[in-house]
């Protein structure tokens, strides 16, 4: 059996992207001084996240296959089913991988200590140890929830937090929904969330807070999914009966779309990788067979 290959996954640090916006590095610093901010904030973050590089780089075994993508190529790479995959960044990083994946572990490399990882948990003094006993295939795993949204017309759309389904301007969304027994429900509303265990530490938990009573939220190894109706608008033609509640395999959750325009379906935040979800659309969102084997 041949040997797995290690995927090294990065993104542009800020330093990075604010030299792409504006130039020049005294060009970058003249905007952010205007705006009493320090320049050296983003230099130190940039030489944290290139030093990890560094050292992951060099954990690696020269025997070992290789590659680097990064996160705008992510769409376009092709995956192993054997490779082991390390992402160098903040949790985002992760949820944008997992979405690629079909079971192959993925080890988060959190740079510095500007935030708490999650997902991206290992500092990169760790990875050569991490490396080694993954690819002897010893390591720990945990197996995260993911959530899938698939529309008739056989577009399938994967996430790690959670799906949105709504309009893309946040605006009023117009659909019918249906969960369980509940005859088919007709609604307007800022917007349907999906959420995993993972996602549910974020934007469902701050829905979920504005709640008199909801549903108990699943942990991130939990098979099942929450889902939340935002701001449902009640009238003589929408109502507000279905507006939260548990989804697991058995009982999906059904939308269809009566948006002309605007309908989409997004996955963990990323507007531009969306689902067209125009009006006669319906789309199934429910727990997705693949899991993110996270390397713990």
């Amino acid at each position: 059996m041949a040997t797995p290959r290690i995927v090294v996954v990065t993104r542009p640090s800020d330093y990075e992207s604010l030299l792409a916006r504006h130039g020049t590095r005294e060009q970058a610093r003249f905007f952010l001084s205007t705006r009493g901010q320090d320049i050296a904030v983003a230099e130190h973050g940039d030489a944290e996240q290139h030093a990890a590089e560094a050292v992951i780089s060099r954990a690696i075994p020269s025997q070992v296959r290789r590659s680097n993508v990064t996160r705008s190529d992510l769409s376009r790479f092709l995956f192993e089913p054997d490779d082991i995959v390390v992402c160098i960044g903040q949790d985002g990083l992760v949820a944008n991988v997992a979405k690629y994946l079909a079971g192959q572990l993925v080890i988060g490399i959190l740079p510095g200590k500007r935030t708490d990882g999650v997902l991206a948990r290992h500092e990169a003094a760790a990875a050569r140890g991490l490396l080694a006993t993954a690819l002897a295939g010893k390591v720990k795993v945990e197996e995260r929830t993911m959530v899938e949204a698939v529309t008739d017309d056989g577009v399938r759309l994967l996430a790690l937090n959670e799906i949105f389904a709504g309009h893309r301007t946040h605006q009023s969304a117009r659909y019918r929904v249906r969960k369980d027994d509940v005859v088919e429900e007709r609604q307007s509303s800022s917007g349907v969330i999906v959420a995993t265990g993972t996602g549910a530490t974020g934007w469902a938990r701050s829905i979920s807070l504005g709640r008199i009573a909801c549903p108990e939220l699943p942990k991130p190894c939990d098979p099942g999914l929450v889902f939340f109706v935002r701001e449902a608008f009640p009238s003589g033609t929408t109502g507000t009966k279905v507006v939260a509640g548990l989804v697991d395999g058995a009982s999906p959750l059904a939308l269809v779309s009566e948006m002309n325009e605007g309908g989409t379906i997004f996955g963990d935040g990323i507007e531009d990788d969306a689902v067209d979800f125009r009006w006669g659309l319906s789309a199934t969102i429910r727990p997705a067979k693949e899991r993110l084997r996270l390397v713990i």
